[in-house]
């Protein structure tokens, strides 16, 4: 059984892994401070550790240095609150395995551990959190928007024409990229997912296509892109549309030639990838504006899918939140709960910004803190909020006791909101709300906002 060492300072975020973990099977221990998480890694010899990089006394850099120096094979896996390049750099210069940012998201914990424990051979592990991962992963819906959706993978998936995903932020189209490559006939080899709009414009490069050792600052060791790491399977290229002019050209050339050259580097090397892309962004708009490439547009856009935004499949509210609270009461150890038909009829009527992800959300919401044996109208409209087929920031910012107490309510609402409708894009949100990204990343901290699965 695999064994997790959790080193951070702050108590809910220990024990928010240590729960997800132990409820996965896993053998955990924590420690508070890196004094303490040594201890623990001399003495309980964990697989893999997570380790925090800001803490008092001993930061987590220092805890790192000095555990790689007692076993240079361990496993370490940062997180951070403020993750900066320079520490990330920093962080794998002294062996850490990956870097993670705070808000921690599940899949990502998961996908990484996954990873982490295959460097270990715990193989049967690894099948059952690669299980567990791709059961998130389902499309559910029977309306007739969500079926041509489906019936398109369905062709498209077993040939290897590239896909270009088009819909709004929460609308799916992560699910329907993976359900292409799990049809194809490249479903045992790697799926790899690029966030294009996540990563600084200056790394791009770096990360698609792989670097030679000293072709930049911080470039301690030849790199393979995920270009190289996808070969043979699917490279999801999330975002598109978020992507530099200059990193555009490459990876057009890339699609042209069947090869990539790393930075730094002057060998081409030959790679067979599917590429599955993804925007929220009208991209012949973005092409006029000049942000686009249209050649590259024509490349990525042989089969287009359109994934509709939940208002417009209305129909398949019921069916998810059926799905939503059977997963959660096997998965997340919430009590489950019947909805009653009219409480379904009202989030029916809701006009869902944030699509399939806010629904989830707010089925784990109701689910957590409806009074009764099954979630009632009342609920929804005491939980929710909003209004039929319109917006609403879904909190009762009426039962606020005080002036503060709202204020505090309406802005941790309409932040979690804007994080929600940008995906959890930090610095995309930062820019539209028109705030400082570090006055964000403070709000983000003050009120304890985690992205959800």
């Amino acid at each position: 059984m695999p064994r997790l060492l959790i080193i951070d300072d702050e108590a809910s975020i220990r024990d928010a892994l240590v729960q997800l973990f132990e409820y996965d099977g896993h053998t955990v221990e924590a420690a508070a401070d890196g004094h303490d998480g040594l201890e623990l890694q001399r003495s309980f010899s964990p697989h893999v550790t997570f380790l925090d990089v800001k803490m008092p006394g001993m930061d987590g850099l220092e805890t790192l240095e000095r555990i790689r120096a007692d076993d240079p094979t361990a496993l370490v896996i940062m997180i951070s609150g403020h993750g900066t390049i320079d520490t990330a750099v920093e962080a794998t210069r002294k062996g850490a395995f990956d870097f993670l940012e705070k808000p921690l998201d599940s899949d990502r914990l998961q996908v990484t551990l996954r990873n982490a424990l295959g460097v270990r051979g715990l193989s049967a592990r690894v099948e059952a959190l690669e299980h567990e991962v791709e059961s998130r992963h389902e499309i559910v819906g029977a309306s007739y928007s969500i079926r041509r959706v489906v019936e398109r993978i369905e062709r498209v998936a077993p040939t290897e024409a590239r896909v270009l995903i088009t819909g709004e932020n929460g609308t799916g189209k992560e699910l329907v990229a993976r359900a292409v490559h799990r049809l194809s006939a490249r479903a045992d080899a790697p799926f790899v997912e690029v966030n294009c709009a996540a990563i600084p414009s200056e790394l791009i490069e770096s990360e698609l296509f792989g670097h030679m050792k000293g072709s930049f600052t911080g470039a301690v060791a030849d790199r393979a892109g995920k270009f190289e790491q996808a070969d043979g399977g699917t490279l999801f290229l999330d975002e598109i549309g978020d992507m530099a002019l200059a990193a555009q050209a490459k990876v057009l050339r890339a699609l042209e030639e069947g090869r990539v050259t790393r930075v730094g580097g002057s060998r081409a090397i030959a790679v067979d990838v599917r590429v599955v892309a993804a925007t929220n962004k009208d991209l012949e708009e973005e092409i006029g504006e000049g942000r686009f490439r249209e050649d590259l547009f024509y490349r990525l856009n042989v089969v287009p899918v359109v994934v509709p935004p939940l208002r417009e499949r209305r129909d398949d509210i019921p069916m998810l939140v059926r799905h939503f609270s059977e997963q959660m009461a096997r998965k997340d150890r919430i009590r489950p709960r019947p909805f009653s038909q009219e409480a379904v009829r009202r989030l029916q009527d809701l006009e869902w910004p944030g699509n399939v992800r806010e629904l989830r959300n707010t089925v784990e919401r109701l689910l957590i803190l409806a009074a009764g044996d099954e979630v009632a109208p009342d609920d929804v409209q005491l939980l929710v909020g909003g209004t039929p087929h319109g917006g609403g920031l879904g909190a009762d910012l009426g039962s606020a006791q005080t002036f503060s107490e709202f204020k505090d309510r309406a802005e941790r609402a309409f932040i979690l909101q804007k994080l929600r409708e940008n995906d959890w894009n930090v610095s995309e949100t930062a820019r539209l709300v028109e705030m400082p990204r570090s006055n964000l990343y403070k709000k983000i901290e003050k009120y304890g906002l985690v992205r959800e699965d």
